[in-house]
């Protein structure tokens, strides 16, 4: 005779205010991996500023909408409250390396271009310069700044920076057929622990349809 597992038998279950009782925080790995938002940004005095952010997504369709979430008051975030605008950089497996240096933490007068050894190139909309070395860039208009906070109220450290997308850069290599080819692309995606990091590449392709 099969016995059935309980549900405490088969799950780790926990109440995150009471603590997860783990080595370390299982909800980032649980959501992921997830796409970083490699983001610059100019502040109101001209200094150049650039972070990678994994709390990040695309919202919308019409008008294109994106957005990532700052935990804490960030340089970016007080760059964007400032000047409404920001460009997000999509950071591949070459330039890994460079987009990890990017997060040092730093004072702000400390230009992440320079530390990381990239290149600004200039925007056609906005303020701030895309990453040059980077295939693909999106300029942004900053929509909405909304601090988070929990079921009890209570106002979370964090902030959901929201811009629509006014301008793309695509390079060619990446149209094939004038379909966007993801996986040449070579996106690096944030996982869990503290340095966990995922790439995307033709072996891990599925397609399928929707139901009609």
């Amino acid at each position: 005779m099969s016995t059935i597992p309980t549900a405490s038998d088969r799950f780790h279950t926990y109440i995150p205010r009471e603590g997860h009782g783990l080595p370390h925080d299982p909800f980032n790995a649980i959501i992921g991996p997830r796409p970083i938002g490699w983001i610059s940004t100019r502040s109101a005095a001209g200094v150049l500023n650039l972070a990678p952010y994994s709390f990040f997504n695309a919202f919308n369709y019409t008008p294109p909408i994106i957005g990532f979430s700052s935990l804490g008051k960030k340089d970016t975030l007080t760059n964007i409250e400032a000047t409404g605008e920001f460009v997000w950089n999509l950071a591949t497996a070459p330039l890994a390396e460079a987009m990890n240096q990017s997060c040092a933490a730093v004072p702000p007068e400390v230009d992440e271009f320079a530390l990381s050894s990239l290149t600004p190139l200039a925007s056609q909309v906005v303020a701030p310069p895309r990453v040059a070395e980077s295939p693909v860039t999106m300029e942004c208009k900053c929509t909405q700044i909304v601090q988070l906070q929990g079921i009890d109220g209570v106002a979370a450290p964090s902030w959901l920076v929201l811009g629509e997308v006014v301008a793309v850069h695509i390079e060619h290599r990446l149209l094939k057929d004038g379909v966007y080819d993801t996986a040449a692309g070579e996106p690096i995606l944030r996982g869990g622990g503290p340095a966990d990091y995922f790439s995307i590449g033709e072996a891990q392709r599925f397609r399928m349809f929707r139901p009609r």
